[in-house]
């Protein structure tokens, strides 16, 4: 039906209210330009628009998104010159897999954006186009992820220069789609308990990948049941020994495996693909169940920059037991959970967006007799929404903070720095999520019944973020995590003599107290004091205490 058709046009009482309802809707989705007045919908100003404070918005946004502006700024006007990559509300599981597939072509055949060339070289650079993809539709967000951070990271990250020379422009192009097969049905925290084996059978120069069990079927993996043509497989080394009757658990390492036929795309034997069907959000990314059935593949095939194996079935490592390699092959693999606290305060950014901007359009109640009044002006409605818009602008430095020593990780390889990282990138990236995930909720809510609706995408943000508080490692475990890094920095402190200890704490304490602004010289009220960050960071300090102390006084 044309949305332009007049109701006198239909006779029929359900056509004629049918018309209605998308003449309506067509105008709050394209309203008519000024010089077009409508007498059904004119759109309202802000309220008190004359006493708007005026902010140069191009040099906020250039401060805020820094050089890679120009980047994201080209992949939003992208997808908005073209209807046909936009997603609709409303579109079927099946439509939306394959529009994302379509979106991922356009962006790097069409745009000629290659966000894979930044995953290890620009950091930055690859998570600010991951932000401004995450704003088009976050499925596509996730099926860029898989493909580009997940998949073709860990190629370059756990492998060496012969897996870069065969797999990357294959990877950089969407020539190998494919997949991140680490969760199974029984273990998702805990991988050094995955159950999946790739044993090695000197004879063939070859590893065998069994599932060996239900609960070790490769689940939730992100583009294996329908675009995935390659995975990389976490599973468990086993190398033969002389005692036939006994084995080597090498522990938990990553192979290539390629389970469709690059050509007819059918699946390879000995490899099940299952789809795990509708989920409760990113309905675009085709999430699939891998079961391997003795699966051959070459030993090359094996990313083995932490271990090798030769061909007569000797392993070699430079790290020295499976606890460190372990370790050394996760911190690799932290940049997906920088990647999700990133993205996570995208989404923030946009709900607190809506919101506020129809806090400002919406007028209700007032004095007597005069204009209604902006909800906005409600201390309510301001007690709701101020905070988390602060609070995107905090998250967003901080991620920001996050990506530049994730970056310097990259880059130097210092055992500290990757701690670091990978205690701040747990920290950030449960606080985060879970910020955002109840204030996606208070967004809809401060929007009254107008959120409610499918196309103002409270409702799709809120189920698309959810899963972002297990993605990457549960929140609760990560928490843990942190406390636990916490606890050892608190110990290390301590160790030594007594002097030593006495020592460093009167050294630390003078060298807070020589930081702090001076109050003599500088007032208290002044604004270079107030405005000053250790000042900030000194009063911050303060509140937190305060509010520990009062929390357990009331306990």
């Amino acid at each position: 039906m044309n949305p332009n058709q007049t109701v006198e046009d239909e006779s029929h009482p359900s056509i004629t209210a049918a018309s209605r309802r998308i003449q309506c809707l067509s105008l709050h989705l394209t309203p008519l330009p000024p010089s077009q007045p409508s007498p059904q919908l004119n759109m309202l100003t802000c309220a008190k628009a004359a006493n708007k404070l005026e902010v140069d918005k191009v040099s906020l946004s250039t401060y805020m998104r820094g050089k890679n502006r120009d980047i994201q700024e080209k992949i939003i006007e992208f997808f908005e010159s073209r209807p046909d990559l936009q997603t609709p509300v409303g579109v079927s599981m099946n439509e939306h897999r394959e529009l994302c597939m379509r979106q991922l072509v356009a962006l790097v055949r069409e745009a000629k954006i290659k966000p894979f060339r930044y995953v290890v070289d620009d950091p930055a650079k690859y998570f600010a186009i991951t932000e401004a993809i995450g704003s088009i539709d976050v499925s596509l967000g996730i099926k860029l992820g898989v493909q580009f951070s997940l998949w073709g990271g860990s190629v370059l990250n756990l492998g060496t220069e012969k897996h870069r020379d065969k797999y990357f422009d294959g990877i950089d192009n969407l020539d190998y789609p494919g997949c991140f097969a680490m969760t199974e049905l029984h273990h998702g925290s805990n991988v050094q308990g995955l159950q999946t084996t790739a044993t090695f059978d000197p004879v063939t120069d070859e590893f065998i990948i069994d599932t060996p069990n239900d609960g070790a079927i490769k689940w939730w993996i992100g583009n294996a049941s329908v675009h995935g043509k390659f995975a990389t497989v976490f599973a468990k080394l086993i190398l033969p020994t002389h005692d036939s009757k006994k084995v080597s658990d090498m522990g938990v390492h990553a192979f290539i495996i390629p389970i469709r036929d690059l050509n007819t795309l059918q699946t390879l034997p000995g490899i099940e693909i299952h789809d795990c069907g509708h989920k409760v959000g990113l309905n675009g990314v085709d999430n699939g169940a891998l079961r391997f059935r003795s699966v051959r593949i070459p030993r090359d095939n094996l990313l083995n920059r932490f271990g090798d194996v030769s061909q007569d079935g000797k392993y070699t490592s430079s790290l020295p037991t499976i606890n460190k390699r372990f370790a050394a092959m996760l911190g690799e693999l932290v940049g997906g959970r920088v990647g999700l606290a990133y993205a996570s305060v995208g989404f923030l950014k946009i709900s607190v967006t809506i919101a506020v901007r129809y806090s400002l359009l919406r007028q209700q109640f007032g004095p007597p007799e005069q204009p209604e009044v902006s909800i906005l002006d409600y201390q309510s409605q301001q007690h709701k929404l101020m905070p988390m818009l602060a609070s995107s602008y905090a998250f967003h430095f901080a991620t920001q903070y996050l990506v530049q020593k994730y970056s310097e990780m990259k880059k130097m390889h210092d055992e500290q720095l990757v701690a670091d990282v990978h205690a701040l990138s747990a920290g950030l990236k449960a606080y985060v999520t879970s910020y955002t995930a109840k204030s996606l909720s208070t967004c809809r809510e401060a929007c009254g019944g107008h959120g409610y609706a499918a196309v103002n995408r409270f409702g799709s943000l809120r189920n698309d973020h959810d899963i972002f508080q297990t993605f990457e490692g549960d929140n609760t475990v990560l928490m843990q995590q942190v406390a636990a890094d916490l606890l050892k920095q608190y110990k290390d402190k301590f160790q030594g003599g007594t002097l030593s200890v006495t020592w460093n704490y009167l050294r630390e304490s003078m060298n807070t107290y020589l930081s702090q602004p001076n109050p003599i010289i500088a007032r208290w009220e002044s604004a270079d004091h107030l405005r000053d960050p250790k000042f900030q960071l000194d009063a911050f300090r303060v509140s937190v205490i305060f509010v520990i102390v009062h929390y357990r006084f009331i306990v």
